[in-house]
């Protein structure tokens, strides 16, 4: 996790000293699209803990990470405990949750896929009985929670336009940003003044974790939700069933909504309405990021991922309601095919 040259492995020593783990084994683990950095601790005892790097200098804050995690555990959810924490210096010891990640689950036995994503919905179901708090109370003060509103939904989704196409097509005049604006506007209107839920934000098959040996909402451990905010139920279960990183079919899409819908007596209908507005916002979003990971930050491993999260987009337009963002997209946005695809690429 940190080499030689690195200023934070000195840090990162003295935290593990005073936290009790100097003797660890230190594994590093994949990183994810943040500028955070992990590390599995594997003591002489056969103990294990993971070890979050989040640099204030890149920008990283800990503190919403441990907000959000004091008032998940509170509610019987599975978010990791911390074990000690230096949040002046981005760095957390966690518990280990295990090496359970639903994608890896079911990538080797697909069979349980819909066991997995059956308990996923059901943990949102419980989440979404509980109204979100307007700030979460910690030792340094209050912690306010955001909304998820037009202006964030509309912030994240610009990244459609400021990335992808202008690598793939060039720049876009004010005016035909202002027509996506508008468009958006009228897509996430029905949906953009929600507060109703705690909306973890990146829920998905990379983020949970499957611990079979536990039973009710200890099953599905949870990862990355620093980011969460206020807004609509339909967010979460969206970035479940369509997610950017593995396929889900028709079938386990609509097995989902269903069970989401059924046990929180929503109309499947409605459901169904802003799944799509939101999944529009968020896949728009993402196709920018991906974008944006390669052109900024030199990370090609998303790009290849771009392609999925099109077909998600193009269904979510193809749904009642979302004519006029349907229109703007197939005027404005080039799909990723791959000379589309290789023009980003040389455009870093």
């Amino acid at each position: 996790m940190t080499g030689g040259g690195d200023p934070r492995q000195a840090l990162a020593r003295d935290f593990l000293a005073r936290a009790g783990w100097a003797q660890a084994r230190l594994v590093p683990l994949a990183g994810d699209a943040s500028a955070r950095r992990y590390a599995r601790l594997v003591a002489r005892d056969g103990s294990r803990a993971i070890l979050m790097d989040a640099s204030p200098e890149r920008g990283e804050d800990v503190r919403p990470f441990l907000a959000v995690t004091a008032w998940l555990r509170a509610r019987g959810f599975a978010a990791p405990e911390p074990l000690a924490a230096d949040p002046e210096r981005g760095l957390l010891l966690l518990e280990d949750l295990g090496e359970g990640l639903f994608a890896r689950v079911c990538a080797r036995d697909p069979g349980r896929e819909g066991e997995l994503y059956a308990a996923a919905v059901d943990v949102l179901v419980a989440l979404h009985r509980h109204a979100p708090p307007a700030a979460f109370t910690m030792p340094w003060g209050a912690w306010p929670l955001r909304p998820y509103d037009m202006a964030a939904l509309t912030a994240e989704a610009e990244l459609l336009p400021e990335w992808y196409v202008r690598a793939a097509a060039g720049a876009l005049p004010e005016s035909a940003r202002a027509a996506f604006r508008a468009a958006l506007a009228e897509a996430v209107a029905p949906v953009a003044e929600a507060r109703e839920v705690l909306v973890l934000r990146d829920y998905h098959a990379e983020n949970l974790i499957w611990r079979p040996d536990r039973s009710g909402l200890g099953r599905v451990g949870l990862l990355d939700y620093q980011d969460a905010l206020a807004g609509h139920p339909a967010y979460d279960l969206v970035s479940l069933i369509e997610d950017a990183r593995r396929d889900t079919s028709p079938a386990l899409r609509a097995a989902m909504l269903r069970r989401y819908a059924r046990a929180t007596g929503t109309s499947e209908a409605a459901l169904g309405a802003a799944c799509a507005a939101l999944g529009a916002q968020r896949n728009a979003k993402i196709i920018g990021i991906f974008a944006r990971l390669w052109l900024c930050d030199g990370k090609p491993q998303y790009l290849p991922l771009i392609p999925r999260v099109w077909d998600h987009l193009t269904r979510d337009l193809a749904q009642p309601g979302l004519e006029p963002l349907r229109r703007w997209v197939a005027a404005h946005v080039p799909p990723p095919t791959p000379a589309v695809l290789a023009r980003i690429r040389g455009a870093a």
